[in-house]
């Protein structure tokens, strides 16, 4: 059985207990206290970072590396698209995400509410900016459900948390969020504190 190093309130943990539970995977999940991380975490991973997957022999950290691990090592069903050209195209995608929404995270997060007002206006105004690309294919980019969505999903589940509210210019992105948020592995991923952020 693999292991998956994550912490409940974090939405990259987040996104890789989505793609575990869209594949059915069987996985210990083993939390972490980032102030007490465990010995095992501290042996494993220089940087004791989570998400943070052992699988076998193999130990892999950072969100994106481990769901792109997981689509290969368990290509059914896949998450990602089958051509070249598709697959190049999810990644520059996952790669704007992780720069314009996922590098906020620190100042959502911060005790100082300049940081927290600059980062959720950027990141509202990032998302009603993609909000087209909400209303091409019923999925993000995609006829299927793909890694892009499980990356997307536990972003838009913590926009009250963070205090973001989407204009009637994002309607698209609402439908789209209630869409994703219905899907069966969703409820699955989610933790004990994320069930929390939407009481």
């Amino acid at each position: 059985m693999m292991t998956l190093f994550s912490r409940g309130d974090d939405p990259r943990s987040h996104r890789v207990r989505f793609v575990v539970a869209a594949k059915g995977l069987e996985t210990r999940i083993v939390e972490v206290d980032p102030s007490r991380p465990p010995e095992d975490l501290i042996d494993l991973n220089p940087y004791q970072s989570v998400p943070t997957l052992v699988d076998r022999e193999l130990v892999v950290y950072e969100a994106g590396i481990i769901c792109e691990y997981l689509d290969e090592r368990f290509p059914a069903p896949s998450l990602s698209p089958v051509d070249p050209a598709g697959r190049a195209q999810a990644r520059v995608a996952l790669h704007r995400i992780e720069l314009d929404w996922y590098a906020l995270i620190p100042e959502l997060e911060s005790t100082d509410r300049r940081d927290q007002h600059r980062a959720r206006k950027l990141l509202q105004e990032s998302i009603v900016g993609s909000e087209p690309l909400f209303r091409i294919k019923p999925w993000f980019l995609s006829e299927h459900f793909s890694q892009l969505d499980a990356a997307i999903a536990p972003m838009l589940w913590r926009l009250p948390r963070w205090g973001v509210d989407l204009p009637a210019a994002g309607q698209s992105v609402e439908r789209y969020a209630r869409r994703v948020f219905s899907h069966p592995a969703f409820g699955v991923s989610l933790s004990e504190a994320e069930r929390g952020m939407r009481a």
